[in-house]
């Protein structure tokens, strides 16, 4: 039989949000002082009453602990834990002294008040209509999150989750896990299939149900698109939902006819003849770009009347030098097509050709808009070209109420001319916006780097039109592949060593066993470190204390840039993050909300797109203000400081190391790579290449020569299933 165990929690030594390994100090009737209780105990607060089942144990250092195998808790009852739980940070606007003083005037009927009667938390000197509305609110959501809590224990669901139930349903989130548990899988980022099937089991669904089926069928399509696919072939994806759901492909079949018959999926003629299957909102977006391009490329231009050849002789003389052949012809094409391609990698020339062609567009008062995928990419642009350029999101400009872009096919951009950097960046639901919003008549160029690493969303919509362009040539659409390099100078180790990546040059470069061999003056070196630990110490130090004396021109905050293969590991995000704050900026004051705990100066970056906000998926700021008691940061972007909310905060993380498909669309001055054989997973040719290239100035590599081999050795990256390419072949019989 168990150990059973029952008090107060008293204190929280130590929480791993992850896992929910807990270390804490319960206080009860029977012993003196407190006791070390530890074991994993999700949601749980200081001041709660738990009923605790273990076992005792012995620690050599720290003497007699509590290990818990099970708990409950409720909330608590004392005047002590009720003070110890309103004071512990979860409700805003009640800090410690604070709930010292609501306890003195409720006593243990305090969180009665709170729930039943908060506009009695007026009676207390100092509280207004509006703050004890805020107390009330919050206490709402805490209590709802307790019951989802309680629900969601037995099945393993996090914190991080659990708000993000809060934050979709409210309080009907019970309900609705309780009535229709995949549902949540649907709805809720975060909340997988497999984790909505483990309840409904519990709750009595039939393994061979047909809402389990279809369930799992529009899961597996969800999670191919999350791997890059806009689709998949039938038998494929009847047998992959099979194993999943593991029942047999039998049951599966029908439901797959059934899903299409009721529009839940769509079918089509796959290039192999194979019936593909995609999610509609994928179809309708390859449908769009394919007629967009096909429009464009069959419309009128709308550019005045230029002649060509002499147009680059004047970019040339202007530029002061003479183009490659390859360089001149970019410029012709892009002047002389509707629309046009231009991809290469670092060094190639892709900035002098965009320079050229925008001098020339603007001498000759064209209606030109430059667009990015990323804030960065289009900042970057626009000091290379000296004309404006904004992101994709900012042009088409969203419309929270709507739910959609301003910009679409009923109300076209007023442009003649559009640009698009970082194409290969652009997923199919992004394309698919962007290209139906440009007027028919305008001219369209398209620039990236088809080797670096595809879009984080759905599709291959670069290399598609690029395939489909080369493969059935036509008069009003060109492709230009830059391949010389021309930059050398102070960033020829940088660009070579990307192309000799591309070339299969598996040996890593320039690689020193001492930072003391370091010479400050070269753009790239590689600092050998096998051992995982050791090289985290290596690329500490290196950060910061090597970098910032090296480079006293460079902010030690937003000039290096951390990017790791994975989140996970010595060398993963994560663990980085944990890292490199404690040495960057050691300071006590801040709040702690999900994972991260964000204090004043701390580097952050944007998870998810906020257009109320105004910041986007992938922007990087610093945090300039935290309010422990309200519970809110304030964090400066490029402008003014922009306020978060705590269930705000789950939108951003810690970013002295980002991961880098992150990083995709951004340069920095300067950049370390972790790199290690514990990265095999990830390790692929197109991520290092990435990686290396987002240096402005300065690469440093850190960790195992062996894993570089490894990584230029992996070119099976996965092949992304799409269906763009029928589209544009139909568009164009």
């Amino acid at each position: 039989m168990p150990d059973v165990l029952q008090g107060v929690l008293d204190r929280i030594v130590f929480h791993n949000e992850e896992n929910h390994y807990t270390i804490g100090e319960l206080k009860t009737d029977g012993h003196r002082g407190p006791i070390t209780v530890l074991g994993n105990l999700p949601g749980v607060q200081c001041g709660e009453t738990l009923k605790l089942s273990g076992e005792w144990s012995n620690h050599a250092m720290h003497g007699k602990q509590f290990k818990v195998k099970e708990f409950t808790s409720q909330l608590p009852a004392s005047v002590y834990g009720i003070e110890k739980y309103l004071g512990s940070g979860q409700i805003p606007k009640v800090g410690p002294k604070f709930a010292k003083k609501i306890v003195a005037k409720f006593g243990e009927d305090t969180l009665r008040v709170i729930s039943e009667e908060s506009g009695r938390l007026r009676e207390i000197p100092g509280v207004g209509p509006k703050r004890a509305k805020e107390i009330k609110k919050a206490w709402d959501e805490q209590h709802a999150l307790r019951d989802v809590m309680t629900f969601l224990q037995t099945y393993g669901v996090g914190t991080n989750l659990c708000l993000r139930l809060i934050r979709q349903y409210g309080n009907a989130a019970k309900t609705i896990l309780q009535n229709d548990p995949y549902r949540v899988a649907r709805e809720v980022p975060g909340i997988g299939f497999k984790t909505a099937d483990k309840i409904a089991v519990n709750l009595g669904y039939s393994n061979e149900s047909a809402q389990r089926i279809d369930a799992g069928l529009l899961f597996a399509l969800q999670e191919l698109e999350v791997d890059g696919h806009t689709g998949y072939p039938i038998s494929d994806l009847v047998k992959k939902s099979a194993v999943l759901l593991d029942v047999v492909e039998d049951l599966v079949s029908p439901r797959v006819n059934a899903l299409v018959e009721g529009s839940h999926l769509v079918q089509q003629a796959g290039a192999d003849g194979e019936a593909f299957i995609q999610l509609p909102a994928l179809r309708r977006a390859e449908v769009s770009i394919a007629q967009a391009i096909a429009d464009l490329a069959k419309a009128q231009s709308a550019l005045p009347d230029i002649k060509i050849d002499k147009a680059v002789e004047w970019a040339q003389e202007r530029a002061g030098f003479n183009f490659a052949p390859e360089q001149a012809d970019a410029v012709r094409h892009a002047l002389r097509c509707k629309v046009s391609i231009l991809t290469g990698g670092p060094g190639t020339g892709k900035t002098t050709i965009l320079r050229a062609l925008v001098d020339i567009l603007k001498a000759k008062k064209v209606r030109l808009t430059l667009a990015a995928p990323t804030g960065r990419a289009a900042q970057r642009m626009a000091e290379s070209t000296g004309a404006y350029a904004q992101t994709i999101h900012r042009l088409l400009k969203f419309d929270a109420q709507a739910g959609g872009f301003l910009h679409t096919d009923d109300n076209r951009l007023k442009t003649e001319f559009m640009i698009v950097d970082e194409s290969s960046m652009l997923d199919s639901r992004l394309a698919s916006s962007l290209l139906r919003a440009l007027p028919d008549s305008a001219h369209l160029l398209l620039v990236g780097d088809i080797y670096q690493l595809p879009s984080v969303g759905a599709g291959a919509v670069l290399s598609d039109i690029i395939s489909f362009i080369e493969e059935k040539p036509r008069p009003q659409m060109s492709v230009t592949r830059l391949e010389k390099i021309f930059r050398q100078g102070s960033r020829s180790a940088i660009v070579a060593t990307a192309h000799a990546i591309l070339n299969n040059r598996a040996q890593a470069p320039f690689v020193v066993n001492q930072i003391q061999d370091v010479d400050p003056a070269q753009d790239l070196h590689f600092l050998a470190a096998e051992d995982p630990e050791d090289a985290l110490k290596l690329l500490t130090s290196l950060v910061h204390e090597h970098l910032p004396r090296w480079f006293k021109w460079a902010d030690p905050f937003m000039d290096i840039q951390v990017l790791a293969p994975m989140h996970k590991g010595a060398g993963g995000v994560m663990r980085l993050n944990e890292t490199l704050p404690e040495v960057l900026n050691a300071q006590s004051r801040g709040i702690t909300y999900g994972q991260n705990k964000f204090r004043i100066g701390d580097k952050v970056i944007q998870t998810r797109n906020n257009y109320e906000k105004g910041v986007f998926n992938g922007d990087l700021g610093r945090v300039s203000a935290v309010n422990a008691e309200a519970g809110t940061v304030a964090v400066r972007f490029d402008g003014d400081p922009i306020d978060y909310e705590r269930p705000e905060l789950l939108d951003l993380s810690l970013a002295y190391a980002i991961t880098i498909h992150k990083s995709q669309g951004s340069e920095f001055p300067i950049v370390v790579i972790p790199l290690l054989k514990q990265h095999f997973v990830m390790l692929q040719r197109n991520l290092l290449y990435t990686a290396i290239t987002r240096g402005r100035k300065k690469v440093f590599l850190v960790g195992d020569p062996a894993a570089y081999a490894m990584a230029v050795r992996n070119v099976d990256s996965l092949r992304r299933l799409t269906g763009l390419g029928t589209r544009l072949g139909d568009v164009f019989i």
